[in-house]
């Protein structure tokens, strides 16, 4: 895929996870919206923590090769209660990051409540309430059986919508930054 002209902005939004991390790939004109991709890596078969965040890695790079997004889009890790599941949860969402902060890509972080309020105006949707509204907006043919595609391209979509404003997230442009803006998770 060629790297879009000036006037066009590509949008790379993730969902990321250890069983599976959804992705979608959108193209803004002006104020106009267009779905390029989205899809899912599945992790599920892999029992190794380790290979998986390798594959994360590993597939995000590739995303970033082939479709050479200006920014990218990426779902923050929920408040859960289970500490080991939002530990994997947040290793994920690092090597992804990680992925785009090595090609020097900007990447702004959503929590959940924000993507579906920016998507269907309520922070309590469900994902499918979130799917059929992304489906609408953008023309999508069909819904993909596992809804981690529609929210990673839900990310996408909220940061289009979102865009030039301050309040939506922590934005890092690279490595200086993102430790700029997590001072206090280094260790002294």
């Amino acid at each position: 895929m060629t790297k879009p002209k000036p006037s066009e902005l590509i949008i790379l939004g993730i969902d990321p996870g250890t069983t599976i991390m959804g992705f979608g790939v959108i193209r803004v004109r002006g104020k106009e919206m267009e779905f390029i991709q989205m899809n899912e890596l599945l992790l599920s078969k892999y029992k190794d923590h380790f290979t998986k965040l390798k594959l994360i890695f590993d597939r995000t790079l590739e995303l970033i090769d082939t479709y050479h997004p200006d920014e990218i889009a990426i779902e923050a890790p929920f408040f859960g209660k289970n500490v080991q599941s939002m530990l994997k949860l947040g290793r994920a969402q690092g090597v992804a990051m990680a992925a785009g902060l090595s090609r020097q890509i900007p990447i702004t972080e959503y929590l959940p409540k924000k993507i579906k309020m920016s998507i269907t105006g309520n922070g309590n949707a469900s994902k499918e309430q979130v799917a059929r509204m992304l489906q609408t907006t953008l023309g999508l043919q069909a819904l993909p059986k596992n809804l981690d595609c529609t929210d990673g391209l839900a990310a996408a979509v909220c940061h289009f919508y979102n865009k030039g404003n301050p309040e939506i997230g922590k934005k890092y442009t690279g490595w200086d930054s993102f430790i700029k803006q997590n001072e206090g998770r280094l260790k002294k």
